[in-house]
């Protein structure tokens, strides 16, 4: 269940990584015109509508997403069954057709409705259209039907199975949303301890990767908050729309660079050098573009207390920006790029303040992590017992860096007699071996990877970077040979 619900999780993350486009379009469009919406700029005007077409587009980019994602192969066709899966449900749900099947005026029909077209059935299209092609894409049907076999035959299940889903959806779906708003308002009603709360719950989830599904409530448009559009869009209100998204700026931005100048400074001497460059590198990644997995990983797993002080740290801070209505916006996460692309839209609400916050939690991280760290004797990168890591002194270095890491990771797996499968996702290799007891840990750890992850007997995830995929495809080469 747990490996299910962790594709699950890669696959969202392929549609997510299409929200830059979107930020750095939206942005640069308000940039030239924040106060005309493009009305006195063309220019303007067409970048924010060309933003707008894949925000507003959300649900859509989940269901062919979550489609390619969780099919077996990959295929295009599993990606155009996702697209059919979403349009079948959302045509068939919406108030329109609602109204003629329940035969009463479209105004008289359940608010739900209206709200079909949303993450969450996207999500669902995406899923059942990926169980329909690695179902039925080798079916082969009679010869009087064999036009229609194997990966044909995909969108037409998948039409059929979300009539089905439509059904269900049709009485089950008031039941869902109700219990969404409820959920969404309950914590919304909480104004700032409410944001504190989400935020803390968002990293505590970050290693199940189903912060995903609790994002999706509060960022877009399931439970009717929808942060991340009103904020583009301009559709909210000021210093209150967003305050579900600008307290991670400062710890994205400051307070995990810090954390890792201080798993730096209280590494071991002879490993600090490896070590600057694994947190530099980290640190440059979780600044700039706000993805900071490299660093959650070095230390989520060998120290989950200081995780869950990292992940209170995090509502704190989401707390404090929502209480003093300090509010910034992001198309992907809360990195510099979407943090200057977003300070002066609208709705943005002296975003700068989120640098000086940033900086008190920046050193709140420092000297929070370095003491606990020490106190306690954490196994953080670079204090690990040497026998734990007897190939650390491996060097990495020169034009096939990526592809001598790629070699010594695939190797410590155990190579072709044990690696059965390999997938990547943004930041880490998701790979799935015969047996965990061949794979060498030291071996690969040696090759100044941020962690490890043994998810269970049969799947383990390598956290690697923003660099993964050129790993990933390094492997693959590797296996093909």
């Amino acid at each position: 269940m747990m490996n299910y619900l962790q594709k699950l999780g890669r696959s969202l993350m392929l549609p997510v990584a299409v929200l830059p486009a979107a930020a750095i379009l939206m942005g640069i469009g308000y940039w030239i015109d924040p106060s005309g919406w493009g009305s006195d700029s063309a220019v303007a005007a067409f970048l924010i509508k060309a933003g707008a077409s894949i925000i507003d587009n959300i649900p859509i980019l989940f269901a062919v997403g979550v489609a390619l994602g969780m099919s077996k192969d990959r295929d295009g066709s599993a990606a155009l069954s996702g697209l059919v899966a979403y349009l079948v449900t959302t045509t068939l749900l919406s108030p329109g057709s609602v109204a003629m099947l329940q035969g009463i005026d479209a105004e008289a029909v359940n608010p739900a409705f209206g709200k079909i077209e949303n993450a969450f059935v996207g999500i669902i299209s995406g899923i059942i259209a990926a169980n329909m092609y690695n179902r039925f894409s080798h079916v082969k049907l009679p010869d009087a039907l064999a036009f229609f076999s194997g990966k044909r035959l995909v969108p037409i299940m998948t039409a059929v199975s979300m009539i089905i889903t439509s059904v269900v959806l049709f009485f089950i779906w008031p039941v869902v949303y109700t219990g969404l708003v409820s959920f969404g308002t309950s914590i919304a009603n909480l104004g700032a301890v409410g944001a504190g709360l989400y935020g803390f719950f968002n990293r505590l989830l970050i290693p199940t990767g189903l912060h995903h599904a609790l994002n999706s409530v509060f960022w877009f448009d399931v439970a009717g908050i929808n942060d991340i559009g009103n904020f583009w869009s301009g559709e909210g209100e000021k210093g209150v729309t967003g305050m579900y998204q600008a307290g991670f700026f400062p710890i994205m931005m400051f307070g995990l660079p810090a954390a890792g100048l201080a798993m730096y400074h209280t590494a071991k001497t002879k490993k600090k050098k490896q070590v600057a460059s694994l947190m530099l590198a980290a640190g440059f990644a979780a600044f700039f573009t706000g993805v900071t997995e490299p660093i959650e990983f070095a230390f989520m797993f060998v120290a989950p207390g200081l995780y869950v002080v990292h992940a209170a740290l995090t509502g704190l801070s989401l707390m404090i920006a929502s209480l003093f209505n300090w509010t910034a916006g992001f198309g992907f996460s809360a990195g510099f790029v979407d943090f200057v692309l977003s300070s002066r839209l609208p709705l943005a609400n002296m975003p700068y303040m989120l640098i000086i916050q940033g900086l008190v939690f920046a050193v709140i991280y420092y000297f929070v992590f370095r003491f606990l760290i020490t106190k306690f004797n954490i196994k953080t990168p670079g204090r690990e017992d040497e026998e734990d890591s007897a190939a650390d002194e491996a060097v990495i270095a020169g034009k096939d860096r990526i592809a001598t890491m790629a070699s010594e990771i695939y190797v410590g797996l155990g190579g072709d007699e044990n690696v059965v499968t390999v997938d990547n996702c943004v930041t880490r290799l998701r790979l799935e071996v015969k047996n965990m007891d061949a794979v060498d840990q030291d071996r690969i750890k040696a090759t100044g990877v941020p962690g490890i992850n043994v998810i269970n007997s049969k799947n383990i995830q390598v956290i690697v970077g923003t660099q993964v995929q050129f790993v990933a495809d390094e492997i693959h080469k590797i296996r093909k040979k």
